[in-house]
């Protein structure tokens, strides 16, 4: 019979071995699966719907933050808002994960309102159930940067803080993208 102390090195060792597929990312070169956010599975801070549809014609960034997780890459935000990309070519869209915080939705939504003052031209939207968890495996209590060229093809993903490396990759790839 073996130790019990083997069978959790065991149980750890699997558990470690997968740990990389817990973090997610949507896959390079590839278009997201379609998803809509309107009424009890989010929308906009304005309760309006909101659909991956509109991730075309312009290039994209999309946040996909709980709230425990939303100052995660300002550094990343903020160099992009310093970039000062053109609005006709450039559009970033702000995902909060509301199902997955502890706090009242009431307590969330004024934040966002805040937000969206502060950074106006950050579309922010609420996903209720976690659909983008679902739906494209992004992480849960996580944030993940998801960058989209003019067609709606996934160019950079990244789950969790960005190292400057990244950054500086996700800034040039902006510019790029605006350029093709």
């Amino acid at each position: 019979m073996r130790h019990p102390t083997s069978i959790r090195h065991i149980c750890l060792f699997i558990a470690a071995s997968f740990a990389p597929l817990a973090t997610a990312s949507l896959p390079l070169g590839q278009l997201a699966p379609e998803l809509e956010l309107k009424g009890e599975s989010g929308s906009t801070i304005n309760e309006e719907a909101w659909s991956s549809k509109s991730l075309t014609g312009k290039v994209h960034m999309l946040v996909y933050s709980t709230v425990g997780a939303k100052d995660l890459n300002n550094e990343t935000t903020e160099a992009i808002k310093k970039a000062e990309f053109s609005k006709d070519a450039f559009a970033s869209i702000a995902v909060i994960n509301m199902k997955s915080s502890w706090q009242p939705n009431f307590m969330i939504n004024r934040a966002l309102t805040a937000k969206q003052k502060e950074y106006p031209n950050t579309l922010y939207v609420r996903d209720l159930q976690n659909v983008l968890v679902k739906q494209w495996s992004l992480a849960d209590h996580s944030n993940d940067l998801v960058l989209f060229d003019k067609t709606g093809r996934v160019v950079f993903s990244v789950d969790g803080e960005l190292k400057k490396e990244q950054r500086e990759e996700l800034l040039k790839l902006i510019g790029e993208k605006i350029k093709n």
